[in-house]
């Protein structure tokens, strides 16, 4: 720990617009690099809801464009892969990436030290290739974009090798690095970090709660990618109460979407979402995730999750332990993957779910981080 006390650290992170996962995994890695400034490529202080304040952040050369134009990304796309590029990292002897997408590809100087954890290689150009130009015709850029696809692409197979470290978020994750950037990583669960919480007093509002486990629970991003769209389709035919809570462009046509028994509630602090964890059947996930954070911040509430069966999912989720999984993205299957899990629902234990919400602790992510950290460096 001495060698790394005496480094000069930074962290460097692709957008703190929206709050997620990757924004829970850059807040641990904060907690343990307390004095480390932060690069992102754009800052919204709203968006981020008191997340990271106090905290040093540097910006890119995107942030000084108009608030409508950086909150439309697809304009922005490209010069995105320019704007990692112009940070100013010559003075740190340790750099930390955080990137699903862009901030691996910062230029450090030959004695840097540059460690990539990567959320996912850049999805919407390798596997969200084609869906992504339909959702920008809708936006009427469309015809822009694919040749820009291509570009990206190949820039991003290049960032892709200029960290000197790769560390992957699961099994999933490390194999897509190796198809699409021919590179070895470590594999590095994502920590669940249930401090931000006031466990005792969410406890008590559960002691409350009339609609105590008496529905099924959505918490994601209302994205078209997340397919809680057909969450809200198979609820529709079953006529069960599902919660859905997120925000996302998707969220208004997902309101008008939802039947009698669906509530789009968008988004709730932590204190709330965990209340909703707790009470809820089990929580839906519907996507093909590297990793998938919320299922296991479900788990550690001793709720049973129903999953797509791809993906990060299948490192979390014990069939018939804590979830049942459905082979499909289609609103029939996941109604029957549904069935399915009301038929053993007394089954489940909610201490064991817990128990096995553990491996992926906050302790374990920092001791198994240090320990790589440390491996490198010596």
């Amino acid at each position: 720990m001495k060698e790394l006390n005496n480094l000069k650290i930074a962290l460097v992170h692709d957008f703190l617009t929206e709050y997620g996962g990757a924004e829970r995994v850059l807040e641990v890695l904060v907690e343990m690099f307390p004095q480390a400034p932060i690069y992102t490529l754009l800052y919204d202080r709203e968006k981020m809801r008191g997340a990271f304040k106090g905290k040093i952040i540097y910006t890119s050369f995107l942030q000084k464009l108009p608030r409508w134009l950086r909150r439309r990304r697809q304009l922005l796309l490209p010069f995105l892969p320019t704007a990692p590029e112009t940070f100013n990292l010559r003075e740190f002897d340790l750099v930390i990436s955080s990137s699903g997408a862009w901030s691996k590809g910062i230029v450090t100087k030959l004695n840097t030290k540059h460690v990539a954890y990567v959320h996912s290689p850049m999805r919407f150009a390798w596997d969200y290739n084609e869906k992504y130009l339909v959702d920008n015709r809708r936006e009427k850029i469309g015809f822009f974009v694919r040749p820009l696809l291509s570009y990206v692409r190949l820039w991003d197979r290049e960032a892709a090798d200029r960290p000197d470290f790769l560390i992957a978020n699961s099994k999933y994750t490390h194999s897509r690095i190796q198809k699409y950037y021919r590179r070895e990583s470590a594999v590095i669960y994502p920590p669940i970090n249930n401090d931000r919480l006031n466990q005792e007093v969410v406890d008590e509002k559960r002691e409350n709660n009339k609609m105590a486990q008496q529905y099924f629970l959505v918490v994601s991003r209302l994205s078209p990618y997340k397919k809680v769209e057909l969450v809200v389709e198979a609820f529709n035919k079953l006529e069960l109460p599902l919660v859905v809570i997120g925000e996302g462009k998707e969220r208004h046509r997902l309101e008008k979407l939802a039947g009698k028994t669906i509530q789009v509630l968008g988004w709730k602090s932590d204190r709330e979402v965990q209340n909703y964890y707790q009470n809820a059947r089990a929580l839906i996930f519907p996507t093909l995730d590297d990793f998938g954070l919320t299922m296991v911040e479900a788990m550690s509430q001793g709720t049973p999750v129903i999953a797509f069966r791809k993906g990060g999912a299948l490192e979390i989720i014990e069939e018939g332990v804590t979830g049942e999984f459905f082979n499909a993205q289609t609103p029939e299957v996941l109604a029957d993957g549904v069935r399915r899990f009301m038929e053993k629902e007394s089954q489940y234990n909610r201490e064991k779910i817990k128990e096995c919400a553990r491996q992926f602790s906050k302790e374990r992510f920092k001791r198994e981080m240090l320990d790589f950290l440390k491996s490198i460096l010596t």
